[in-house]
């Protein structure tokens, strides 16, 4: 059995707690807002560091190792990875719509480069990748693209 709070009563003393509890939960959810955003931050921060060190590795091995580019497989999934990895921190800085099918164009489109599937799953990642651009034409309004989805306060 849970509680009833009423939401409106005469009695003061009632009113006064009601005020202080709801008071009190949202300070409690701007708090864990808050925290939420500066870890999301650092993970950007760290993922970002990590990306920036793997492509110095990669553009150190591109002029110091002659057979670098024999194997071009190699060489797209760690460029493409990085890629990936830059989206993904774009969206996690910056959480729009518009960010967030874009990570998953990338990655999809990534994919699709680098695996060489049956031609069934090559034409199920076209397939999402034209959904992902029609929900993002018919779906998502053109103001709402660029709006942040997580509430700032």
């Amino acid at each position: 059995m849970g509680h009833n709070h009423p939401t409106k009563t005469d009695d003061p003393k009632i009113r006064e707690h009601l005020e202080k509890v709801e008071k009190r939960d949202k300070l409690v959810e701007h708090i864990f807002r808050r925290a939420l955003h500066v870890l999301e931050q650092f993970i950007a921060f760290l993922t970002l560091a990590s990306l920036l060190i793997a492509l110095g590795i990669e553009v150190y091995h591109m002029f110091t190792d002659a057979s670098y580019f024999g194997e071009i497989n190699h060489v797209m999934h760690n460029l493409l990875t990085i890629v990936v990895g830059l989206e993904f921190v774009r969206m996690l800085i910056d959480t729009t719509p518009a960010n967030i099918l874009e990570v998953l164009t990338v990655a999809i489109t990534r994919h699709v480069i680098l695996s060489h599937d049956d031609y069934w799953s090559n034409l199920a990642c076209v397939a999402c990748i034209a959904g992902l651009f029609a929900i993002r034409r018919f779906l998502i309004r053109r103001n709402e693209l660029k709006e942040e989805m997580v509430e700032q306060e």
